[in-house]
């Protein structure tokens, strides 16, 4: 196997590793939707509010890696939900949909043969398609952590 194709499939599973640590599908399987929307004392965040995030920011990172023409929203504003509840179950689960769609896009870019991991994007000041996947992978760990941790202080408060 060439070194580019090891690395393109390296690339294609830190986006959502769960190897070293719970994966997105781990984090949002079966939350309780009763759960999804409350900000327990000393966190930031709901679950809803993490999950957005996740979504709009790699939305995001996908676009700009994509489309020179993209405009990324407006920062902090742009990259959270203005509530800290979803609107219904059926807002969380196309929320999730929209992640793991997102996910696989951008596995698709990746392993893409014909872009230039290291070239840097047309469009910006200095990316490369290898530092949005990276990005990616690093972000969604982040925030996949922080929706694991959310999952064990609400089960344990609630009972």
């Amino acid at each position: 196997m060439s070194q580019d194709k090891a690395l393109r499939e390296q690339l294609a599973k830190i986006i959502d590793w769960n190897e070293a640590h719970a994966d997105f599908d781990a984090a949002v399987e079966d939350f309780p939707a009763k759960q999804r929307g409350r900000v327990p004392d000393g966190f930031p965040y709901s679950a809803w509010q993490l999950l957005e995030h996740i979504r709009l920011a790699l939305w995001d990172i996908l676009e700009f890696s994509r489309d020179a023409r993209h405009k990324s929203p407006k920062w902090p504003e742009g990259y959270w939900p203005k509530t800290a509840q979803p609107s219904s179950a059926v807002a969380w689960d196309k929320s999730v949909k929209a992640v793991t769609k997102h996910l696989d896009e951008m596995r698709e870019l990746i392993t893409d043969p014909s872009r230039d991991l290291f070239a840097p994007l047309p469009h910006g000041t200095g990316q490369t398609l290898l530092r949005e996947a990276l990005l990616v992978g690093d972000h969604n760990a982040y925030h996949i952590g922080q929706l694991m941790l959310l999952r064990k202080v609400l089960a344990a408060r609630q009972g």
